[in-house]
């Protein structure tokens, strides 16, 4: 029996929208700050298992923390793909990858 296919990678534009499908309607009836709340929740769960070093636990809390910002981004009006795109020529201040800033 063959293994089943592996579902395809997600852009970002991608991934934000599959979000808005599953939860757009709730986190907009909870509003920006309700929703930032639990986003601020799962950034602590995130802190926990980085300092705990378990990493099982890490990707299930960094991709939590991704779904919640998101589903925040849809909420303000914001279009992940065009924000990270501030990054398309390295970084934003001296353009350059890897960063060459002092700090």
């Amino acid at each position: 029996m063959s293994e089943p296919e592996p579902p395809p990678e997600l852009g970002v534009r991608e991934f934000q929208r599959r979000i808005e499908a599953i939860y757009l309607q709730k986190d907009s009836a909870r509003g920006a700050m309700g929703t930032f709340a639990w986003f601020v929740e799962e950034v602590g769960e995130l802190s926990r298992a980085l300092r705990r070093g378990e990493k099982k636990n890490q990707e299930e809390e960094f991709g939590d923390c991704l779904a919640w910002l998101v589903s925040l981004a849809s909420i303000a009006g914001v279009d992940m793909a065009k924000a990270a795109s501030k990054y398309d020529h390295g970084c934003p201040r001296c353009r350059k990858t890897p960063c060459a800033c002092g700090t």
